[in-house]
């Protein structure tokens, strides 16, 4: 996964996200830009692996792309938790009204995000998160390497937390 490719004007220097992987290739894409670059070959990532790495077309006919570096390489976890949201979390969540999504920094590294939901909604909004690909996009342009989801309902709304972590 190195080699002297880096001078390839075309190559690509980056944070990937791996989007899929299987025995035979990868699909990479790159968090801030987005562009999605297929590997020809999988040179050993895992689907929600993030790298910092180069990549760089393969010649001839350049549709694919290889790794040429990798400079860090970690796994992300996106689960969720039985623990409700914290204290300061649902406070949050009872500044604003239904549909709001607040964002806070941790302390140390990482976010929060707390999303004020209708209660009925709350295990979607969790299925949601669970699934949406740009959870893991912010975690890897975040550099954490956890990201944990917490929920409860009260009476008049549902709060989930999305907690960015290291």
């Amino acid at each position: 996964m190195t080699g002297d490719d880096t001078a390839d004007p075309a190559a690509s220097e980056g944070r990937f996200l791996v989007t899929h992987a299987d025995g035979d290739s990868a699909v990479l894409k790159d968090v801030e830009s987005g562009q999605v670059h297929t590997l020809g070959e999988n040179p050993g990532v895992e689907e929600h692996d993030v790298l910092e790495a180069t990549v760089a077309p393969e010649p001839p006919m350049e549709v694919t792309w290889r790794v040429t570096e990798v400079r860090e390489r970690r796994a992300l976890r996106v689960e969720e938790s039985d623990e409700p949201p914290t204290t300061q979390e649902r406070d949050l969540a009872s500044e604003g009204e239904v549909g709001d999504l607040v964002r806070r920094e941790r302390a140390g590294e990482g976010e929060i995000h707390v999303l004020t939901v209708p209660p009925e909604e709350v295990e979607a909004a969790v299925a949601d998160v669970l699934d949406d690909e740009g959870t893991l996009a912010r975690a890897a342009r975040l550099g954490v390497a956890r990201v944990e989801i917490r929920s409860t309902t009260t009476e008049d709304r549902g709060v989930v937390s999305v907690r960015y972590m290291p």
